[in-house]
Protein backbone atom coordinates (compact mmCIF):
# COMPACT_ATOMS: atom_id res chain seq x y z
CA UNK A 1 0.00 0.00 0.00
CA UNK A 2 1.43 3.38 -1.01
CA UNK A 3 1.70 6.05 1.68
CA UNK A 4 2.00 9.46 -0.02
CA UNK A 5 2.96 11.21 3.21
CA UNK A 6 5.91 8.85 3.78
CA UNK A 7 7.03 9.42 0.19
CA UNK A 8 7.02 13.20 0.74
CA UNK A 9 9.05 12.88 3.95
CA UNK A 10 11.65 10.70 2.19
CA UNK A 11 11.92 13.23 -0.66
CA UNK A 12 12.42 16.11 1.78
CA UNK A 13 15.06 14.29 3.81
CA UNK A 14 16.90 13.07 0.70
CA UNK A 15 16.96 16.48 -0.94
CA UNK A 16 17.89 18.14 2.37
CA UNK A 17 20.88 15.84 2.81
CA UNK A 18 22.23 16.75 -0.63
CA UNK A 19 21.62 20.50 -0.33
CA UNK A 20 22.87 20.85 3.25
CA UNK A 21 25.95 18.73 2.54
CA UNK A 22 26.88 21.02 -0.36
CA UNK A 23 26.13 24.13 1.71
CA UNK A 24 28.28 22.79 4.53
CA UNK A 25 31.22 22.59 2.12
CA UNK A 26 30.86 26.29 1.29
CA UNK A 27 30.06 27.20 4.93
CA UNK A 28 26.45 28.29 4.38
CA UNK A 29 24.09 27.75 7.38
CA UNK A 30 21.75 24.76 7.26
CA UNK A 31 18.68 26.99 7.58
CA UNK A 32 19.36 28.37 4.10
CA UNK A 33 19.66 24.78 2.87
CA UNK A 34 16.26 23.86 4.27
CA UNK A 35 14.68 26.95 2.68
CA UNK A 36 16.21 26.05 -0.69
CA UNK A 37 15.03 22.45 -0.28
CA UNK A 38 11.49 23.75 0.15
CA UNK A 39 11.77 25.98 -2.91
CA UNK A 40 13.04 23.11 -5.07
CA UNK A 41 10.58 20.49 -3.82
CA UNK A 42 7.58 22.79 -3.69
CA UNK A 43 4.65 23.24 -6.10
CA UNK A 44 6.28 26.19 -7.90
CA UNK A 45 9.54 24.43 -8.88
CA UNK A 46 10.11 20.66 -9.26
CA UNK A 47 6.68 19.79 -7.79
CA UNK A 48 8.05 16.78 -5.89
CA UNK A 49 5.76 17.16 -2.87
CA UNK A 50 2.17 16.09 -3.40
CA UNK A 51 0.61 17.21 -0.10
CA UNK A 52 2.05 20.50 1.13
CA UNK A 53 -0.55 20.74 3.89
CA UNK A 54 0.81 17.66 5.69
CA UNK A 55 4.32 19.14 5.67
CA UNK A 56 2.95 22.38 7.10
CA UNK A 57 1.37 20.42 9.96
CA UNK A 58 4.73 18.84 10.83
CA UNK A 59 6.27 22.30 10.60
CA UNK A 60 3.87 23.56 13.27
CA UNK A 61 5.14 20.86 15.62
CA UNK A 62 8.69 22.05 14.93
CA UNK A 63 7.84 25.62 15.92
CA UNK A 64 6.13 24.35 19.09
CA UNK A 65 9.17 22.31 20.14
CA UNK A 66 11.57 25.16 19.33
CA UNK A 67 9.67 27.65 21.50
CA UNK A 68 9.24 24.98 24.18
CA UNK A 69 13.01 24.50 24.52
CA UNK A 70 13.55 28.25 24.61
CA UNK A 71 11.01 28.50 27.42
CA UNK A 72 12.82 25.79 29.39
CA UNK A 73 16.09 27.70 29.10
CA UNK A 74 14.36 30.92 30.08
CA UNK A 75 12.87 30.79 33.59
CA UNK A 76 10.31 33.21 35.03
CA UNK A 77 13.09 34.91 36.99
CA UNK A 78 15.08 35.55 33.81
CA UNK A 79 11.94 36.73 32.03
CA UNK A 80 11.22 39.17 34.85
CA UNK A 81 14.71 40.59 34.49
CA UNK A 82 14.07 41.52 30.83
CA UNK A 83 10.50 42.77 31.29
CA UNK A 84 11.65 46.31 30.44
CA UNK A 85 13.11 45.08 27.15
CA UNK A 86 9.89 43.18 26.40
CA UNK A 87 7.54 46.09 27.09
CA UNK A 88 9.61 49.10 26.01
CA UNK A 89 11.87 47.58 23.37
CA UNK A 90 9.14 45.46 21.82
CA UNK A 91 6.60 48.29 21.79
CA UNK A 92 9.08 50.71 20.19
CA UNK A 93 10.14 48.23 17.53
CA UNK A 94 6.61 47.18 16.55
CA UNK A 95 5.01 50.62 16.89
CA UNK A 96 7.63 52.55 14.92
CA UNK A 97 7.81 49.89 12.19
CA UNK A 98 4.04 50.03 11.70
CA UNK A 99 4.08 53.84 11.66
CA UNK A 100 6.90 54.15 9.12
CA UNK A 101 5.51 51.38 6.90
CA UNK A 102 2.10 53.06 6.97
CA UNK A 103 3.59 56.38 5.87
CA UNK A 104 5.67 54.85 3.07
CA UNK A 105 2.94 52.59 1.68
CA UNK A 106 0.44 55.45 1.66
CA UNK A 107 2.79 57.30 -0.67
CA UNK A 108 2.56 54.49 -3.25
CA UNK A 109 -1.24 54.45 -3.29
CA UNK A 110 -2.34 51.90 -0.69
CA UNK A 111 -5.53 52.69 1.21
CA UNK A 112 -5.17 53.34 4.94
CA UNK A 113 -6.43 49.85 5.95
CA UNK A 114 -4.01 48.21 3.51
CA UNK A 115 -1.17 50.45 4.76
CA UNK A 116 -1.85 49.53 8.40
CA UNK A 117 -2.03 45.87 7.45
CA UNK A 118 1.30 46.15 5.62
CA UNK A 119 2.76 47.65 8.80
CA UNK A 120 1.53 44.66 10.79
CA UNK A 121 3.27 42.25 8.41
CA UNK A 122 6.57 44.14 8.31
CA UNK A 123 6.77 44.70 12.08
CA UNK A 124 7.03 40.98 12.92
CA UNK A 125 10.29 39.01 12.87
CA UNK A 126 10.85 35.26 12.59
CA UNK A 127 10.91 33.69 16.04
CA UNK A 128 11.95 30.33 14.59
CA UNK A 129 14.83 31.71 12.51
CA UNK A 130 16.21 34.04 15.19
CA UNK A 131 15.99 31.62 18.10
CA UNK A 132 17.39 28.75 16.05
CA UNK A 133 20.46 30.86 15.25
CA UNK A 134 20.90 32.27 18.76
CA UNK A 135 20.47 28.88 20.39
CA UNK A 136 22.84 27.11 17.98
CA UNK A 137 25.53 29.70 18.77
CA UNK A 138 24.98 29.47 22.52
CA UNK A 139 24.08 33.17 22.76
CA UNK A 140 20.79 32.97 24.67
CA UNK A 141 22.41 34.36 27.85
CA UNK A 142 24.14 37.29 26.09
CA UNK A 143 22.75 40.84 26.11
CA UNK A 144 21.88 40.73 22.41
CA UNK A 145 20.37 37.24 22.78
CA UNK A 146 18.11 38.27 25.65
CA UNK A 147 17.14 41.56 24.00
CA UNK A 148 16.27 39.83 20.73
CA UNK A 149 14.20 37.27 22.65
CA UNK A 150 12.45 40.07 24.56
CA UNK A 151 11.38 41.79 21.33
CA UNK A 152 10.25 38.46 19.85
CA UNK A 153 8.15 37.71 22.96
CA UNK A 154 6.39 41.06 22.55
CA UNK A 155 5.78 40.30 18.87
CA UNK A 156 4.29 36.88 19.70
CA UNK A 157 1.89 38.58 22.11
CA UNK A 158 0.98 41.52 19.85
CA UNK A 159 0.07 39.20 16.96
CA UNK A 160 -3.21 38.43 18.74
CA UNK A 161 -4.45 42.04 18.95
CA UNK A 162 -3.37 42.46 15.33
CA UNK A 163 -5.56 39.54 14.27
CA UNK A 164 -8.46 40.91 16.33
CA UNK A 165 -8.05 44.28 14.60
CA UNK A 166 -8.30 42.87 11.06
CA UNK A 167 -12.15 42.88 10.97
CA UNK A 168 -12.04 46.60 11.79
CA UNK A 169 -9.62 47.23 8.92
CA UNK A 170 -11.92 45.27 6.63
CA UNK A 171 -14.96 47.29 7.73
CA UNK A 172 -16.50 44.95 10.34
CA UNK A 173 -16.25 47.46 13.19
CA UNK A 174 -18.87 45.79 15.40
CA UNK A 175 -16.59 42.80 16.03
CA UNK A 176 -13.76 44.79 17.60
CA UNK A 177 -15.07 45.76 21.05
CA UNK A 178 -16.31 42.27 21.93
CA UNK A 179 -13.09 40.71 20.61
CA UNK A 180 -10.95 42.93 22.85
CA UNK A 181 -12.96 42.00 25.94
CA UNK A 182 -12.73 38.32 25.11
CA UNK A 183 -8.98 38.60 24.57
CA UNK A 184 -8.53 40.30 27.97
CA UNK A 185 -10.47 37.51 29.67
CA UNK A 186 -8.36 34.87 27.92
CA UNK A 187 -5.14 36.63 28.96
CA UNK A 188 -6.20 36.63 32.64
CA UNK A 189 -7.13 32.95 32.40
CA UNK A 190 -3.78 31.97 30.88
CA UNK A 191 -1.79 33.95 33.46
CA UNK A 192 -3.69 32.26 36.29
CA UNK A 193 -3.28 28.76 34.84
CA UNK A 194 0.41 29.37 34.13
CA UNK A 195 1.04 30.39 37.74
CA UNK A 196 -0.85 27.40 39.15
CA UNK A 197 0.83 25.00 36.74
CA UNK A 198 4.36 26.26 37.44
CA UNK A 199 3.86 26.48 41.18
CA UNK A 200 1.93 23.32 41.99
CA UNK A 201 0.75 21.00 39.19
CA UNK A 202 3.76 20.38 36.88
CA UNK A 203 6.42 19.96 39.63
CA UNK A 204 4.19 17.39 41.37
CA UNK A 205 3.55 15.52 38.08
CA UNK A 206 7.23 15.41 37.11
CA UNK A 207 8.29 14.31 40.59
CA UNK A 208 5.98 11.30 40.46
CA UNK A 209 6.93 10.46 36.89
CA UNK A 210 10.65 10.66 37.73
CA UNK A 211 10.15 8.21 40.60
CA UNK A 212 9.13 5.53 38.10
CA UNK A 213 12.64 5.82 36.55
CA UNK A 214 11.07 5.25 33.14
CA UNK A 215 12.83 7.33 30.49
CA UNK A 216 10.09 6.64 27.95
CA UNK A 217 7.32 7.73 30.30
CA UNK A 218 9.18 10.90 31.25
CA UNK A 219 9.73 11.83 27.59
CA UNK A 220 6.10 11.23 26.67
CA UNK A 221 4.90 13.39 29.56
CA UNK A 222 7.25 16.24 28.56
CA UNK A 223 6.03 16.18 24.95
CA UNK A 224 2.43 15.93 26.16
CA UNK A 225 2.83 19.04 28.31
CA UNK A 226 4.34 21.02 25.43
CA UNK A 227 1.70 20.03 22.88
CA UNK A 228 -1.24 20.25 25.30
CA UNK A 229 -0.50 23.77 26.49
CA UNK A 230 0.23 24.95 22.93
CA UNK A 231 -3.07 23.43 21.80
CA UNK A 232 -4.91 25.03 24.72
CA UNK A 233 -3.66 28.54 23.91
CA UNK A 234 -4.50 27.93 20.26
CA UNK A 235 -8.10 27.07 21.13
CA UNK A 236 -8.27 30.39 22.97
CA UNK A 237 -7.24 32.20 19.80
CA UNK A 238 -3.61 32.76 20.80
CA UNK A 239 -0.58 31.46 18.92
CA UNK A 240 0.76 27.92 19.26
CA UNK A 241 4.25 29.37 19.69
CA UNK A 242 3.22 31.48 22.67
CA UNK A 243 1.62 28.45 24.33
CA UNK A 244 4.74 26.37 23.74
CA UNK A 245 6.91 29.09 25.25
CA UNK A 246 4.64 29.22 28.32
CA UNK A 247 4.89 25.42 28.62
CA UNK A 248 8.67 25.71 28.59
CA UNK A 249 8.56 28.39 31.29
CA UNK A 250 6.43 26.12 33.46
CA UNK A 251 8.87 23.23 33.03
CA UNK A 252 11.80 25.55 33.79
CA UNK A 253 10.53 25.94 37.37
CA UNK A 254 10.97 22.20 37.95
CA UNK A 255 14.19 20.53 39.11
CA UNK A 256 13.90 18.22 36.09
CA UNK A 257 14.15 21.01 33.51
CA UNK A 258 17.64 20.04 32.29
CA UNK A 259 16.61 16.42 31.79
CA UNK A 260 13.51 17.54 29.89
CA UNK A 261 15.61 19.84 27.70
CA UNK A 262 18.04 17.04 26.81
CA UNK A 263 15.24 14.63 25.91
CA UNK A 264 13.38 17.04 23.65
CA UNK A 265 16.35 18.36 21.64
CA UNK A 266 16.55 15.59 18.99
CA UNK A 267 12.82 15.88 18.26
CA UNK A 268 13.09 19.66 18.05
CA UNK A 269 15.88 19.61 15.47
CA UNK A 270 14.07 17.16 13.18
CA UNK A 271 10.68 18.86 13.29
CA UNK A 272 12.08 22.40 13.05
CA UNK A 273 13.72 21.51 9.74
CA UNK A 274 10.24 20.91 8.29
CA UNK A 275 9.25 24.46 9.21
CA UNK A 276 11.96 25.99 7.05
CA UNK A 277 11.20 23.57 4.22
CA UNK A 278 7.49 24.46 4.35
CA UNK A 279 8.27 28.19 4.11
CA UNK A 280 10.44 27.60 1.05
CA UNK A 281 7.60 25.72 -0.65
CA UNK A 282 5.41 28.83 -0.70
CA UNK A 283 7.65 30.82 -3.01
CA UNK A 284 6.63 31.20 -6.66
CA UNK A 285 9.90 31.44 -8.61
CA UNK A 286 8.13 32.58 -11.80
CA UNK A 287 6.71 35.62 -10.00
CA UNK A 288 10.16 36.46 -8.60
CA UNK A 289 11.75 36.21 -12.06
CA UNK A 290 9.10 38.47 -13.59
CA UNK A 291 9.39 41.05 -10.79
CA UNK A 292 13.04 40.73 -9.82
CA UNK A 293 13.79 44.47 -9.64
CA UNK A 294 10.74 45.13 -7.47
CA UNK A 295 11.63 42.26 -5.12
CA UNK A 296 15.23 43.45 -4.77
CA UNK A 297 14.19 47.05 -4.08
CA UNK A 298 11.61 45.99 -1.49
CA UNK A 299 14.06 43.61 0.16
CA UNK A 300 16.77 46.25 0.49
CA UNK A 301 14.33 48.92 1.62
CA UNK A 302 12.66 46.78 4.27
CA UNK A 303 15.97 45.51 5.60
CA UNK A 304 17.19 49.08 6.08
CA UNK A 305 13.88 50.10 7.66
CA UNK A 306 13.73 47.20 10.11
CA UNK A 307 17.42 47.44 11.00
CA UNK A 308 17.20 51.16 11.78
CA UNK A 309 14.02 50.81 13.83
CA UNK A 310 15.28 47.79 15.80
CA UNK A 311 18.59 49.55 16.37
CA UNK A 312 16.82 52.66 17.66
CA UNK A 313 14.64 50.60 20.01
CA UNK A 314 17.70 48.78 21.39
CA UNK A 315 19.61 52.06 21.76
CA UNK A 316 16.71 53.53 23.75
CA UNK A 317 17.05 50.62 26.17
CA UNK A 318 20.56 51.83 26.97
CA UNK A 319 22.62 49.05 25.40
CA UNK A 320 26.11 49.65 23.93
CA UNK A 321 26.69 50.11 20.20
CA UNK A 322 27.80 46.51 19.56
CA UNK A 323 24.67 45.04 21.14
CA UNK A 324 22.50 47.54 19.28
CA UNK A 325 23.95 46.56 15.91
CA UNK A 326 23.70 42.79 16.54
CA UNK A 327 20.07 43.00 17.73
CA UNK A 328 19.14 45.27 14.81
CA UNK A 329 20.56 42.85 12.23
CA UNK A 330 19.23 39.78 14.04
CA UNK A 331 15.57 40.81 13.91
CA UNK A 332 15.69 42.57 10.53
CA UNK A 333 13.77 39.83 8.69
CA UNK A 334 10.03 39.14 8.49
CA UNK A 335 8.41 36.53 10.71
CA UNK A 336 6.51 33.29 10.23
CA UNK A 337 3.44 34.78 11.91
CA UNK A 338 3.39 37.35 9.13
CA UNK A 339 2.69 34.47 6.71
CA UNK A 340 -0.33 33.47 8.80
CA UNK A 341 -1.49 37.08 9.08
CA UNK A 342 -1.09 37.63 5.33
CA UNK A 343 -3.37 34.70 4.53
CA UNK A 344 -6.05 36.02 6.86
CA UNK A 345 -5.62 39.43 5.25
CA UNK A 346 -6.31 37.90 1.85
CA UNK A 347 -9.57 36.49 3.21
CA UNK A 348 -10.52 40.03 4.29
CA UNK A 349 -9.39 41.36 0.88
CA UNK A 350 -6.64 43.45 2.45
CA UNK A 351 -4.06 41.68 0.31
CA UNK A 352 -4.09 40.77 -3.39
CA UNK A 353 -2.47 37.53 -4.69
CA UNK A 354 0.32 39.54 -6.35
CA UNK A 355 0.95 41.46 -3.14
CA UNK A 356 1.11 38.16 -1.28
CA UNK A 357 3.76 36.72 -3.61
CA UNK A 358 5.80 39.93 -3.45
CA UNK A 359 5.62 39.87 0.33
CA UNK A 360 6.60 36.19 0.39
CA UNK A 361 9.59 36.70 -1.90
CA UNK A 362 10.85 39.61 0.19
CA UNK A 363 10.31 37.73 3.46
CA UNK A 364 12.36 34.76 2.27
CA UNK A 365 15.06 37.01 0.80
CA UNK A 366 15.41 38.77 4.15
CA UNK A 367 16.19 35.47 5.87
CA UNK A 368 19.60 35.20 4.19
CA UNK A 369 21.25 38.36 5.56
CA UNK A 370 19.86 37.69 9.05
CA UNK A 371 21.44 34.23 9.04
Amino acid sequence: MEIPFLRDVIIIFSLSVIVIFLFHKIKVPSIVGFLLTGVLAGPHALKLIKNVHDIEMIAEVGVILLLFTIGIEFSFKKLQKIRRSVLLGGALQVGLTILLTYFLTRQVGLSWPQAVFAGFLVSLSSTAVVLKIIQSRGEIATHHGQTSLAVLIFQDIIIVPMMLFLPFLAGSETEVASSILIFAAKAVLIIALTYIGAKYVIPWVLLNIARTQSRELFMIVIILIALAIAWFTSTLGLSLALGAFIAGLIISESEYSEQAFGNIMPFRDVFTSFFFVSIGMLLNLEFVANNLVLVLLLTGGLMVLKTLVAGFATFMLGFPFRTTVIVALTISQIGEFSFILSRIGMDYELFSPDNYQAFLAVALALCAPSI
